[in-house]
């Protein structure tokens, strides 16, 4: 049994993440804005309402930790905010609010983790093949591909400054997955997979990818987006 942080549970991916997780019998600590019913009443779900945006709520995140668990096994960065607009519409306000989530909360949240963590913990970023250098990048999305593209350097940096602790830092650069989100931007888009197929593979590489990499980008898409 291990102990796993995994944001974003309110739905698509982090939901069924922490879903499966907990079904393994695995301790999950699910933090999202809006907390599932489902995931509340799940006797392996510790739910927290936290708005990764605002950095004093993580506190919240800490106070679990020191009374509670004690010891992080993997953190899992799922969270993530999108806005979709033409690059000319795009204001500081916009970027602002896509890195409080998709940038600042990671390294804040792993900052507060690391405490916690040993030899064999793993850290998994899922960041989109649209941050990932050479990949086909699609008008509207310069805020979150660009965010998801700091994520991959800040990964790569933390697997080297953490290697000698154990402590594993890998990312996930996924494609297209039918999610809310996705759908949220792009109306009528049907992906090739859906949230539960990519938690699936999310959940073995959370549990066993730190064996075979550590500072390393997995793109994990059979589509472009």
């Amino acid at each position: 049994m291990k102990n796993i942080i995994i944001t974003g549970t309110s739905r698509g991916i982090g939901y069924e993440l922490a879903l499966q997780f907990a079904n393994a019998g695995h301790q999950v600590l699910a933090i999202s804005r809006n907390i599932p019913t489902v995931l509340l009443e799940h006797e392996q779900i510790t739910c927290l309402s936290v708005d990764l945006s605002n950095e004093s709520e993580l506190e919240n995140v800490t106070a679990f930790l020191n009374s509670s668990w004690k010891i992080v096994d993997a953190l899992i960065h799922n969270a993530g905010f999108l806005i979709c607009k033409p690059f000319e519409n795009l204001t500081s306000l916009d970027f602002e609010q896509v890195y409080k989530v998709n940038v600042f909360a990671v390294a804040n949240l792993t900052r507060i983790c690391l405490p916690f963590m040993s030899k064999g913990s793993h850290v998994v970023t899922v960041s989109s093949i649209g941050g990932v250098r050479g990949s086909l990048k699609f008008p509207g999305l310069a805020a979150y591909s660009s965010s998801k593209g700091a994520v991959i350097t800040l990964s790569e940096l933390l697997a080297e400054e953490y290697k000698e602790q154990g402590i594993s830092f890998n990312v996930l650069a996924l494609g297209a997955v039918q999610t809310e989100m996705l759908q949220e931007a792009f109306p009528g888009y049907v992906a090739p997979i859906s949230a539960a197929k990519m938690a699936n593979y999310i959940f073995d590489f959370t549990l066993n990818g730190n064996v075979y990499f550590n500072g390393k980008v997995l793109e994990v898409s059979t589509t472009n987006p």
